[in-house]
């Protein structure tokens, strides 16, 4: 049944039925329930990145109060964010949950899910915080062009099924990701664009190094790739390299190897923060106890963090000889390949189903106290939609709370 009603004005459309549209919506409605208020989704249902996020649990926030802290998981945007996250931030949206009956947990990393460990719990909170303020929400239906008006506001063509809309609204809140149609409707509009490329993804690596050790991990791991560093726990997988360092080396990376097209160099510290040096001090010592001298080196690592598999490889150039009889020179060519192996990247994986892009509506354009454009009056922009993006850990999610909590509270009054 549709809910386009083509011959009245509807105060506040939300375009895009996903967390930040949700939010904006839910907020708009809430301080001024006399307006009427529309959701607009393509899908034949709202919140689906919140319902597979998180393996199925949905990962709502992390638990970083400070945000100042806060800005420096995000790759792009974190400027824009930083007032932003002053006057909506997690605790806030820990608050907002709780005060609907939502009580969220955090995991030892930081992360944040619902107790209940399901992400339906998340989305039919949204959706009854919805349906109580009031909002009217058409599924199925897909924006394809927007006309601004001198007087009314704003004219939509929406497509419904086989069935073309002409809808009106005074204020319209763009909340739909990363969409390409809604990337030409916003430069229709007199907005620019960052092309959005991929940026949370795995590294294709075939090294024999690497080869035949898929499940093996290192905890403190430090990457280089270009102008980016990253450090965190590392895994090895079928096709290379994965686990928390790499994903966030693809984030601030995005953009360079998107124009390297995934061939690049890597540089892999095992050992976290040790350079060459301290790492042939720690392998000469071990080479000068006497009770190694008869011991082959392949057969014990000296760093505690490297997994066994991954030394026996790592150590193969040296052959099986014992303690006793390694050179200085294969010793620093340990050295270096401890704290400096060179990795080739030939290409990206996708993390999971949360795929992630960089790019969208340039933020120079946008008044982040209230989420409304500079180019456009009354016309707003909430989550992905913009050119932001966080690392794998909640962080996408709170910037999606908070740009949609901000955008719903200017068109409300």
């Amino acid at each position: 049944m549709t809910k386009l009603d083509q011959h009245k004005t509807w105060d506040v459309i939300i375009a895009g039925g996903g967390p930040a549209g949700f939010f904006a919506a839910i907020r708009c409605a809430e301080l001024n329930p006399d307006l009427r208020v529309l959701i607009l989704e393509k899908a034949s249902q709202t919140l689906g990145k919140v319902l597979i996020s998180g393996g199925g649990r949905c990962n709502v926030t992390h638990a970083c109060f400070d945000p100042a802290q806060l800005i420096t998981y995000y790759p792009r945007g974190a400027s824009a964010l930083h007032g932003a996250f002053t006057r909506f931030q997690p605790k806030d949206t820990i608050e907002w949950f709780e005060s609907r009956g939502v009580k969220l947990k955090t995991e030892a990393d930081g992360r944040m899910f619902p107790i209940t460990d399901s992400s339906s719990t998340i989305a039919e909170c949204l959706r009854e915080s919805a349906r109580r303020a009031g909002v009217t929400v058409q599924l199925g239906a897909n924006l394809l062009r927007v006309e601004k008006s001198s007087t009314d506001g704003f004219r939509l063509e929406v497509r419904l099924e086989a069935q073309l809309f002409i809808i009106q609204t005074k204020k319209l809140i763009l909340a739909t990701g990363s969409d390409s149609n809604t990337r030409a409707i916003v430069k229709s509009l007199g907005h620019t664009i960052a092309e959005p490329v991929p940026s949370l993804f795995t590294f294709n690596v075939k090294d024999q190094r690497i080869e035949g050790l898929a499940g093996v991990s290192v905890e403190d791991v430090t990457l280089k790739m270009d102008s980016v560093t990253t450090r965190g726990a590392m895994l090895i997988t079928h096709w290379g390299l994965s686990g928390p360092a790499v994903l966030r080396c693809s984030a601030w990376g995005a953009r360079i190897l998107y124009e390297k097209k995934y061939a690049s160099s890597l540089t892999v510290n095992w050992l976290g923060d040790y350079n060459p040096d301290a790492a042939l001090e720690v392998l000469q010592r071990s080479k000068d106890w006497h009770e190694n001298a008869r011991k082959k080196v392949s057969t014990q690592t000296v760093f505690a963090q490297i997994p066994i598999r991954l030394w026996k490889q790592l150590t193969q150039f040296i052959g099986e000889k014992n303690w006793a009889d390694v050179s200085k020179a294969e010793l620093r060519k340990l050295a270096e390949e401890l704290t400096a192996g060179q990795y080739k990247i030939t290409g990206k994986g996708q993390f999971k189903e949360e795929f992630v892009t960089c790019g969208g509506v340039n933020l120079n354009e946008v008044d982040f106290k209230t989420m409304q454009s500079r180019v456009v009056e009354n016309l707003f922009f909430a989550g992905e939609v913009l050119d932001i993006d966080g690392i794998t850990g909640g962080f996408n999610f709170q910037s999606s709370w908070t740009t949609g909590w901000l955008a719903g509270n200017a068109p409300a009054t």
